[in-house]
């Protein structure tokens, strides 16, 4: 037989073997698709993933003042208290009246009645008048630090604006001097998100979150689900390679996630939250499931140690929890101390958030989303080989 004869025989060889290999394939994605919509509990949590949770994590958090209840406790009871508390206004704020004492606004604060009482020493308009220091005593209950912290700020910064008109219109002052001293014009521009639109950043962050839990869960939960059940060792004696047993499964989940994934985006982020997309939808969906089949790993080589679904559901929660944490969806990063920034960076999901906001919000392109990219890879797939080697180890 010549060179070129041996070579069309193990060509058409090769491409026999593939073509039972996709066969095989494709009979246990069909399968995983079964088995999936077979358990309706799993169906229901996924439908609520990728709309109801989304659209209330958007609607239900934010992060910005608003009608944060006041109370004022004015002892001077002239126009400079007046017009200094009449300044405290919505949206930030909602002025429930007065006080008659201290201790009034501070019991009406501990009942968690009130977030801000404002109390105005006896003499505060008549040493505005005669250009005396004064002060306005601003109490706030921070039980809520963020919302405490923007309540003290806007607070501050009130005052601070009423104390200025006031200096610039004492007779004492020389005008044309103040108009010769230079000054600093502080103008703030935000940028990807101008308005500053809380629902943006929750809604996004809220879909790459439950995209991460069921890339993790539903491959943890097929797999279990044939430990229980005994077939994987019917599976194992079949003429099936460890990889095709296990591809199926990533391809099957995989696949539902995405789709559920588009139906949140289009459906929800763009269709209820109007969201502008600045990037390119069809990267976006190259890299979730780039990080979707990474991640799977995750909840293959919980299965492989798990020994039954309940052991699945409480080691997801235990991967999952620092995952969340640690990923810049809560808690940004400059604002945790460096060893656990570390961690951060350990850790994929905090790649694909990075990238998600990139893409959506910025309009990254591939040549700026490389770092992300090359951390999903680095860290999913080391993952996903020691998945397949336990599970060879476990049931070869």
């Amino acid at each position: 037989m010549s060179a070129a004869s041996l070579g069309n025989v193990l060509g058409a060889d090769r491409a026999a073997r593939l073509r039972v290999w996709l066969r095989r394939a494709w009979a246990l994605t069909v399968k995983e698709y079964i088995q999936l919509f077979r358990d309706t509990i799993l169906v229901l949590f996924m439908a609520y993933a990728f709309t109801l949770d989304i659209y209330v994590a958007g609607v239900g958090v934010n992060w910005q003042l608003n009608n944060a209840g006041l109370a004022v406790h004015d002892s001077d009871k002239t126009w400079a208290s007046r017009e200094v508390a009449g300044r405290f206004r919505a949206p930030y704020f909602r002025n429930e009246g007065s006080v008659s004492t201290v201790e009034e606004g501070q019991r009406l604060l501990d009942q968690g009645r009130l977030m801000v009482v404002l109390d105005f020493p006896p003499r505060f308009g008549a040493d505005i008048l005669r250009g005396r220091q004064t002060s306005v005593q601003m109490q706030v209950d921070t039980a809520n630090s963020a919302i405490g912290s923007l309540a003290t700020s806007y607070g501050g910064e009130i005052v601070g604006r009423y104390g200025l008109e006031r200096a610039l219109n004492v007779p004492e002052l020389d005008m044309d001097k103040i108009h010769g001293v230079p000054f600093i014009i502080d103008e703030t521009r935000a940028w990807y998100n101008q308005n500053q639109e809380d629902p943006w950043f929750m809604a996004l962050a809220e879909i790459i979150s439950n995209m991460t839990l069921l890339s993790i869960l539903l491959p943890a939960a097929a797999l279990a689900r044939e430990k229980e059940r005994g077939t994987v060792e019917q599976l194992m004696v079949s003429p099936l390679s460890p990889v095709q047993i296990l591809a199926p499964k990533i391809l099957a989940m995989g696949s539902v996630i995405l789709a559920g994934l588009a139906f949140g985006v289009f459906g929800v982020i763009i269709g209820v939250f109007h969201v502008p997309v600045r990037g390119s939808l069809p990267l976006f969906f190259a890299v979730s499931a780039l990080y979707i089949a990474f991640t799977a790993g995750i909840g293959l080589l919980i299965a492989t140690i798990a020994r039954n679904m309940a052991q699945v559901g409480m080691l997801t929660v235990l991967v999952f929890a620092p995952m969340i944490f640690l990923s810049g969806a809560w808690t940004p990063p400059e604002a945790m101390p460096s060893w656990m920034r570390l961690l951060m960076d350990c850790l994929p999901m905090h790649y694909m958030l990075d990238a998600g906001f990139g893409v959506l919000l910025k309009g990254q392109g591939l040549g700026e989303l490389w770092r992300e990219l090359l951390g999903i890879c680095a860290l999913g797939a080391p993952v996903l080989g020691l998945s397949l080697w336990r599970f060879r180890r476990q049931f070869g």
